[in-house]
Protein backbone atom coordinates (compact mmCIF):
# COMPACT_ATOMS: atom_id res chain seq x y z
CA UNK A 1 0.00 0.00 0.00
CA UNK A 2 3.06 2.40 0.66
CA UNK A 3 4.25 4.20 -2.82
CA UNK A 4 7.76 5.37 -2.18
CA UNK A 5 7.37 7.59 -5.59
CA UNK A 6 3.73 8.64 -4.20
CA UNK A 7 2.67 12.20 -3.62
CA UNK A 8 2.71 11.25 0.17
CA UNK A 9 6.30 11.83 2.01
CA UNK A 10 7.05 8.03 3.38
CA UNK A 11 6.49 8.88 6.54
CA UNK A 12 3.29 10.66 6.05
CA UNK A 13 2.25 7.79 4.13
CA UNK A 14 3.50 5.10 7.29
CA UNK A 15 1.73 7.67 9.92
CA UNK A 16 -1.17 7.47 8.02
CA UNK A 17 -1.31 3.44 8.27
CA UNK A 18 -0.09 3.45 11.52
CA UNK A 19 3.11 1.30 10.48
CA UNK A 20 6.72 2.13 11.53
CA UNK A 21 8.90 3.61 9.48
CA UNK A 22 11.88 1.18 9.86
CA UNK A 23 9.51 -1.95 8.79
CA UNK A 24 9.55 0.17 5.40
CA UNK A 25 13.24 0.05 5.11
CA UNK A 26 14.05 -3.43 6.18
CA UNK A 27 14.98 -6.18 3.87
CA UNK A 28 15.13 -9.51 5.14
CA UNK A 29 17.96 -11.42 4.69
CA UNK A 30 18.02 -15.22 3.75
CA UNK A 31 20.44 -17.35 6.06
CA UNK A 32 23.51 -17.86 5.76
CA UNK A 33 26.18 -20.30 3.66
CA UNK A 34 27.29 -21.82 7.23
CA UNK A 35 23.51 -21.84 8.39
CA UNK A 36 22.21 -23.67 5.41
CA UNK A 37 25.10 -26.24 5.50
CA UNK A 38 24.45 -26.68 9.34
CA UNK A 39 20.54 -27.13 8.59
CA UNK A 40 21.13 -29.66 6.00
CA UNK A 41 23.24 -31.53 8.42
CA UNK A 42 20.80 -31.09 10.79
CA UNK A 43 18.08 -32.49 8.86
CA UNK A 44 20.20 -35.41 8.12
CA UNK A 45 20.26 -36.22 11.84
CA UNK A 46 16.86 -35.53 11.96
CA UNK A 47 16.41 -38.14 9.52
CA UNK A 48 18.71 -40.49 11.75
CA UNK A 49 17.85 -39.56 15.15
CA UNK A 50 14.05 -38.00 15.10
CA UNK A 51 13.54 -37.72 19.45
CA UNK A 52 17.06 -35.52 19.49
CA UNK A 53 15.68 -31.78 20.62
CA UNK A 54 18.20 -29.04 20.62
CA UNK A 55 20.60 -30.32 23.46
CA UNK A 56 20.82 -33.54 22.15
CA UNK A 57 21.21 -32.15 18.43
CA UNK A 58 24.30 -29.31 19.83
CA UNK A 59 26.23 -32.51 21.35
CA UNK A 60 25.89 -34.82 18.28
CA UNK A 61 27.23 -31.76 15.88
CA UNK A 62 29.86 -30.86 18.11
CA UNK A 63 31.21 -34.79 18.34
CA UNK A 64 31.27 -34.39 14.50
CA UNK A 65 33.35 -30.73 14.90
CA UNK A 66 30.77 -28.62 14.12
CA UNK A 67 30.33 -25.46 16.48
CA UNK A 68 27.06 -24.48 17.01
CA UNK A 69 25.51 -23.35 20.38
CA UNK A 70 22.02 -24.58 21.79
CA UNK A 71 20.30 -21.66 21.04
CA UNK A 72 21.16 -21.35 17.75
CA UNK A 73 20.49 -24.86 16.64
CA UNK A 74 16.80 -24.25 18.77
CA UNK A 75 16.44 -21.11 16.22
CA UNK A 76 17.36 -23.57 13.40
CA UNK A 77 15.29 -26.13 13.98
CA UNK A 78 11.95 -23.30 14.57
CA UNK A 79 12.74 -22.16 11.30
CA UNK A 80 13.23 -25.59 9.78
CA UNK A 81 10.07 -26.78 11.65
CA UNK A 82 11.83 -29.46 13.20
CA UNK A 83 10.47 -31.27 16.54
CA UNK A 84 11.60 -33.60 19.07
CA UNK A 85 8.79 -36.42 18.81
CA UNK A 86 8.58 -37.91 21.78
CA UNK A 87 5.48 -39.84 24.10
CA UNK A 88 3.42 -36.20 25.45
CA UNK A 89 0.94 -36.15 28.12
CA UNK A 90 -2.33 -37.00 27.75
CA UNK A 91 -2.03 -37.86 23.86
CA UNK A 92 -4.91 -40.29 24.57
CA UNK A 93 -7.78 -38.23 25.81
CA UNK A 94 -10.29 -37.38 23.22
CA UNK A 95 -11.66 -33.61 23.55
CA UNK A 96 -15.07 -33.08 25.04
CA UNK A 97 -16.69 -32.57 21.18
CA UNK A 98 -15.31 -35.32 19.92
CA UNK A 99 -17.34 -38.25 18.63
CA UNK A 100 -16.54 -41.65 19.54
CA UNK A 101 -17.74 -44.13 16.95
CA UNK A 102 -18.00 -47.58 17.83
CA UNK A 103 -15.50 -50.63 17.10
CA UNK A 104 -17.49 -52.62 14.83
CA UNK A 105 -14.75 -55.34 14.68
CA UNK A 106 -14.87 -56.38 18.67
CA UNK A 107 -15.91 -59.95 19.46
CA UNK A 108 -15.77 -60.35 15.80
CA UNK A 109 -14.87 -64.05 15.14
CA UNK A 110 -12.49 -63.88 11.94
CA UNK A 111 -12.65 -67.08 10.41
CA UNK A 112 -12.46 -66.35 6.78
CA UNK A 113 -10.31 -65.14 3.64
CA UNK A 114 -12.18 -61.53 2.87
CA UNK A 115 -14.05 -61.43 5.88
CA UNK A 116 -12.11 -58.19 7.28
CA UNK A 117 -9.87 -56.01 5.24
CA UNK A 118 -7.62 -53.52 6.95
CA UNK A 119 -5.88 -50.21 5.24
CA UNK A 120 -3.00 -48.21 6.50
CA UNK A 121 -1.30 -44.69 4.82
CA UNK A 122 2.10 -43.95 5.70
CA UNK A 123 4.66 -41.87 4.09
CA UNK A 124 8.27 -42.90 3.29
CA UNK A 125 11.26 -40.47 2.99
CA UNK A 126 13.47 -39.68 0.02
CA UNK A 127 15.75 -37.39 -1.09
CA UNK A 128 13.58 -35.30 -3.06
CA UNK A 129 10.88 -35.08 -0.49
CA UNK A 130 8.09 -38.12 0.51
CA UNK A 131 6.03 -40.55 -1.25
CA UNK A 132 3.40 -41.91 0.36
CA UNK A 133 2.68 -45.74 0.92
CA UNK A 134 -0.68 -47.00 1.07
CA UNK A 135 -1.58 -51.33 1.41
CA UNK A 136 -4.61 -52.82 2.29
CA UNK A 137 -4.06 -56.36 3.98
CA UNK A 138 -6.36 -59.06 4.47
CA UNK A 139 -6.76 -59.97 8.22
CA UNK A 140 -7.33 -63.53 8.21
CA UNK A 141 -4.82 -64.55 5.91
CA UNK A 142 -2.09 -61.67 6.56
CA UNK A 143 -1.71 -61.52 2.75
CA UNK A 144 -1.34 -57.45 1.12
CA UNK A 145 -4.22 -57.35 -1.37
CA UNK A 146 -3.22 -54.38 -3.32
CA UNK A 147 0.21 -51.35 -2.21
CA UNK A 148 0.29 -47.77 -4.29
CA UNK A 149 3.87 -45.88 -3.72
CA UNK A 150 3.07 -41.93 -4.80
CA UNK A 151 4.29 -38.66 -4.19
CA UNK A 152 1.03 -37.41 -3.89
CA UNK A 153 -1.89 -38.53 -1.62
CA UNK A 154 -4.67 -38.63 -4.48
CA UNK A 155 -3.35 -42.10 -5.42
CA UNK A 156 -4.68 -43.43 -2.06
CA UNK A 157 -8.10 -43.85 -3.20
CA UNK A 158 -6.93 -45.72 -6.64
CA UNK A 159 -5.11 -48.23 -3.94
CA UNK A 160 -8.17 -49.00 -2.30
CA UNK A 161 -10.27 -49.09 -5.79
CA UNK A 162 -8.21 -51.44 -7.02
CA UNK A 163 -8.13 -53.74 -3.52
CA UNK A 164 -11.75 -53.49 -3.84
CA UNK A 165 -12.12 -53.80 -7.72
CA UNK A 166 -10.00 -57.70 -7.94
CA UNK A 167 -11.67 -58.68 -4.08
CA UNK A 168 -14.38 -57.42 -2.78
CA UNK A 169 -17.00 -59.94 -1.43
CA UNK A 170 -20.57 -59.37 -0.31
CA UNK A 171 -20.12 -59.22 3.59
CA UNK A 172 -16.72 -58.08 3.99
CA UNK A 173 -15.92 -55.19 6.99
CA UNK A 174 -13.18 -52.92 6.37
CA UNK A 175 -11.18 -51.21 9.07
CA UNK A 176 -8.60 -48.04 8.51
CA UNK A 177 -5.89 -47.16 10.16
CA UNK A 178 -3.15 -44.61 10.55
CA UNK A 179 0.20 -45.04 11.25
CA UNK A 180 1.69 -43.04 14.12
CA UNK A 181 4.54 -41.56 11.58
CA UNK A 182 2.15 -41.43 8.34
CA UNK A 183 -0.24 -38.66 7.09
CA UNK A 184 -3.45 -40.28 7.65
CA UNK A 185 -6.78 -38.87 9.25
CA UNK A 186 -5.04 -35.20 8.45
Amino acid sequence: MIERDGPLSLSRQCTLLKVSRSSQYYRPKGESAENLALMRRMDELHMAYPFYGSRQMMRHLRREGLKAGRHRIRRLMRVMGMEATYRRPRTSVAGPEHRVFPYLLRGLAISRADHVWCADITYVPVTQGFFYLVAVMDWATRHVLAWRLSPATRSRTGCWGRAWRSRWTAGAAFSTTSSSNGCGGR
